[in-house]
């Protein structure tokens, strides 16, 4: 049997009993290392390698920043800010919680850490206003995902670092599409909601309220406006603009908001700590990453899928669908590290921007949040709702069908993820 057939068989055998992903693809890479007689030192360099770069401290510290701001009383304003904007439209509470995820995706990073934000305060007025708890926690778990996509997002940092990929252009080229899956979401809340009858049960959009909201909640939106705009103004670096937001959350929630303790602070920590500690798969996943290359995996399967088809939509959509599945049960920065060097020769031999890629990579891995059994942000949205994960995976469908549509749309025409960085740099030259 061939040692890849092999490697293949053990770590679909662990990961279907139920070992730890960073287990499953640690000890099949260990395994393929003894077959083809490589030093064993190999893991110890990748692990040495993986942790290296600086732009990975981008993480953590967005994560910190955008747990800061939930618990410091940004979250609640960019939810009156949203709420003030909607109206009381049928909906308008489910539309509220998609913009408002839209909005704290600028702060955040992390899907699951916008869906926690948003959702424990949105859910629950959901629920008093009469909405089916399981469809007000699939719009906060759907319209979380937001924040895998808008900038700053922690799956473009590693899909950036794994490609060498520009970390900025990624971030500009995620701002269209991120409003346009955010409009398709809106779509899908208000049809529901109209059908259903949910909503419509607050004061009608005047912009007196509306500019009272957005004086009140100004230090929440100059978070993206400082973070972004020191970023594309050439003040810092991204990962810079990682320290400069958890200052700047300090500082609003201690001094100017006045609603961050000690003790809100340690919790912060301990969430940052939990949550990024997902970066332990990086040592296994890159050095897995490389034994595919010594197998000539990638060449293998652009050999096989360009037998079938060489036109760059189908291929990506071929991809995409590989995508959803694998997303099912592994983890989204362990797919981007894995698959990123297996298809992105590919893609890229065929004409289509590494940048644009990137983008089709991470909504993709924003489906797999939402789908069981692993689904991170249903998991989130389980929580804050009290309701099964079952119920909430029948209810983020239709939600799924407007990720789909969006990574069509993108496909179809990708001058609409191109266009801001292009033209951004273009005019930096």
């Amino acid at each position: 049997m061939s040692p890849l057939i092999i490697v293949l068989l053990a770590f679909l055998i662990l990961t279907l009993i139920g070992a730890p992903l960073f287990v499953s693809v640690g000890l099949a890479t260990v395994l393929a290392i003894f077959l083809i007689d490589i030093p064993y030192t190999l893991m110890a360099q990748t692990g040495y390698t993986s942790l290296t770069p600086f732009p990975l401290l981008t993480i953590p510290l967005f994560v910190l920043a955008g747990r800061l701001m939930e618990v410091g009383g940004m979250a609640n304003r960019m939810i009156a800010i949203a709420t003030r904007l909607v109206g009381a439209y049928r909906g308008s509470m489910g539309i509220v919680t998609v913009f408002a995820c839209m909005l704290f995706a600028a702060l955040s990073g992390s899907g699951p850490a916008t869906t926690a934000a948003i959702g424990s305060v949105t859910v629950p007025a959901m629920k008093r206003e009469g909405y089916d708890v399981p469809f007000a926690a699939g719009i906060a778990a759907s319209a979380g995902a937001l924040g895998s996509l808008i900038p700053p997002s922690n799956l473009l940092i590693i899909y950036g670092l794994v490609s060498e990929t520009s970390i900025p252009r990624l971030f500009l080229a995620g701002v269209i599409p991120g409003i346009l899956v955010t409009l398709l979401l809106v779509a899908v809340t208000f049809i529901i909601s109209v059908r259903r009858g949910y909503g419509g049960t607050e004061a009608r959009f005047t912009w007196r309220p509306f500019l009272n909201a957005m004086w009140d909640g100004k230090w929440a939106i100059g978070a993206p406006v400082l973070i972004l705009g020191g970023i594309y103004g050439g003040i810092f670096t991204p990962t810079e603009a990682a320290a400069v937001a958890v200052f700047y959350a300090l500082f609003v929630g201690l001094f100017v908001y006045r609603e961050l303790t000690i003790k809100k602070v340690i919790d912060s920590l301990r969430f940052t700590a939990l949550l990024t500690g997902i970066l332990i798969l990086l040592t296994p996943t890159l050095a897995f990453g490389q034994l595919t290359a010594f197998y000539d995996v990638p060449a293998t399967i652009e050999t096989a899928i360009t037998s079938i088809t060489s036109s760059p939509f189908l291929v990506l959509l071929l991809i995409g669908i590989f995508y959803i599945f694998i997303g099912t049960f592994m983890e989204s920065i362990a797919q981007v590290i894995l698959f990123t060097s297996v298809f992105l020769p590919l893609v890229t031999s065929l004409g289509v921007d590494p940048v644009l890629f990137g983008i089709f990579t991470v909504i993709t891995c924003e489906i797999g949040f939402l789908t069981p059994p692993l689904g991170a942000n249903l998991t989130v949205a389980a929580r804050v709702s009290g309701v099964t994960m079952e119920k909430i995976s029948v209810a983020v469908l239709p939600f799924i069908g407007a990720y789909i549509v969006g990574m069509i749309i993108l496909i179809l025409f990708p001058d609409l993820t191109l266009f801001l960085p292009n033209w951004f740099y273009g005019l930096s030259r």
